[in-house]
């Protein structure tokens, strides 16, 4: 269909099979698209004001006898980043499907796949369901793809690359919060949507509408345990790190409480006056050896005691 068709299509103007719709997916990127939208999809306020809202948490909400939802997916080329998560924002009726993007979204261009292949849909409603299902299969990927990643940091850690997995689980349980915190439907609308929905929606495509928002809910679950997951990790990396610093200190402190004697010694000795002890005695160097060589083991003697204690 193209622009002249999708007018008179919008306008009612264009003859119809009983229960047939349109689907029309527009760019925003395209300055006038917004424009072109507002001159001939009609009086749907709430669907340009979610365009422009600072908030776009994924919801559906019913507005001007149509559903309006902003869903948040990832971009195509999706590589755990946090600046790889766009919104789609929908407007369904009863004879219309309107989509818009910013930039390519991985599940609607999978929901387009399906339409080219030839998979049909007899109701608006059926489509939004179908794009809610391709966004939860793409959620699952992504935590089957997390999941490997941490596989592979828990596995780093027990090979003692700490540092590396710390960068990395950081990193990824960033992304995984805004996902969760992005993806997750808001419970309120959807409660009033599934329990009061419009006249026009059959209850069968309420009732799939439930169950697709039913396996979200269980991909976020998901989520969730991998999210905990990582937090037990880098508490495990944190403890690690923090024995290898106590350690660490601890070398350096007995290496200075060994020290004392000699510097002490080699400290009063060093001075240049009158009256040095042992310094005309043929065996005083080895004398001074053997008090600083006995003043260390008691040193260390004293220090790895408290150590065992």
């Amino acid at each position: 269909m193209n622009t002249a068709g999708a007018v008179r299509w919008l306008k009612g103007e264009m003859p119809a099979a009983e229960g047939a719709f349109a689907w029309l997916h527009f760019n925003l990127a395209n300055a006038s698209t917004e424009r072109w939208l507002r001159d001939h999809l009609g009086e749907v306020d709430a669907f340009f004001d979610a365009l422009h809202e600072g908030s776009r948490s994924t919801r559906i909400e019913f507005a001007h006898d149509a559903l309006i939802a902003v869903v948040n997916d990832v971009l195509f080329e999706f590589d755990f980043e946090p600046s790889q998560i766009a919104t789609l924002w929908m407007c369904v009726d009863q004879r219309t499907v309107v989509t818009t993007r910013l930039q390519p979204l991985r599940s609607i261009d999978r929901l387009r796949a399906a339409v080219k292949g030839g998979e049909a849909f007899e109701t608006p409603v059926a489509l939004l369901t179908h794009l809610l299902r391709d966004q939860a299969d793409v959620l699952v990927q992504i935590v089957r793809a997390a999941t490997g990643r941490v596989d592979d940091v828990e596995d780093s850690l027990l090979a003692e690359r700490v540092q590396r997995s710390r960068a990395k689980l950081g990193a990824l349980r960033r992304v995984l919060v805004r996902l969760r915190r992005l993806l997750a439907p808001e419970p309120g609308a959807l409660f009033r949507l599934l329990n009061q929905p419009p006249a026009w929606v059959a209850p069968d495509d309420v009732q799939e509408l439930r169950h697709s928002t039913e396996e979200f809910s269980a991909v976020l679950a998901d989520m969730t345990a991998l999210q905990e997951r990582i937090k037990l990790l880098q508490e495990e990396i944190a403890a690690r790190v923090t024995e290898e610093t106590n350690r660490s200190v601890y070398v350096l402190t007995m290496v200075t409480v060994l020290a004392l004697p000699i510097n002490m010694i080699a400290g009063l000795l060093g001075m240049n006056v009158g009256g040095i002890p042992l310094a005309e005695h043929h065996a005083g160097f080895w004398i001074v050896v053997a008090i600083i060589a006995s003043f260390t083991v008691v040193a260390g003697w004293l220090a790895f005691r408290r150590r065992e204690d």
